[in-house]
């Protein structure tokens, strides 16, 4: 692995570990136990900037410390938690590869950078897409199981959480997608890395 993208990696690990330890935790009103935070902002920008390899590391690493230091309700949450991050990647990832298969390698830098608004806005909708999705099958069969996996809800209960859990998870990946994206072309329209 490049030094680059070991630094990288070391930095937005510790970024997302900072914000999950000391960022802001805001309760989503209509299911006050779902927080929304803003420590996956670093491990999509890592991704974006050094590829899935470093977006893998860091989410890894990441889900590590949360079992840690804040699994939150259940001891298992870290794993859902890591279970949305790469679906909401791999979301982000597809766009970006279905450019690059119509792309030469030497022009694909100047590619993304003239088509950077659909690119952008198609791993936004494919992002929330893929983790609402993903995230919803994973609380059908999650939430009714026994502690610690789930919370041995009522099937009923369940289905009437789901529309709740989707809305949270599609504005969790909105603003996460987003200043990522953003942070990501102004970080590298102004350093080459």
């Amino acid at each position: 692995m490049k030094t680059r993208a070991l630094s990288l990696i070391i930095l937005f690990t510790a970024l997302a570990a900072a914000l999950n330890i000391y960022g802001p935790k805001i309760p989503f009103p209509i299911a006050p136990f779902l927080y929304f935070s803003f420590w996956e902002i670093p491990i999509v920008i890592a991704f974006l900037m050094s590829g899935p390899r470093a977006g893998l590391i860091v989410s890894a690493i990441n889900a590590l410390i949360l079992f840690a230091v804040f699994p939150g309700a259940l001891p298992t949450g870290p794993l859902y938690n890591l279970i949305a991050v790469l679906s909401m990647m791999l979301g982000v990832y597809v766009p970006y590869l279905i450019a690059k298969r119509g792309c030469k390698s030497e022009n694909f830098t100047n590619y993304l950078r003239n088509h950077i608004a659909i690119i952008g806005i198609s791993a936004t909708v494919l992002g929330i897409i893929l983790r609402v999705s993903v995230m919803t099958v994973v609380n059908y069969f999650a939430l009714p199981q026994p502690y610690p996996i789930g919370f041995e809800m009522p099937q009923i209960d369940v289905i009437l959480f789901l529309p709740a859990g989707a809305i949270f998870n599609a504005i969790v990946a909105l603003y996460t997608i987003i200043i990522a994206i953003a942070t990501t072309v102004a970080v590298m329209s102004k350093i080459k890395i």
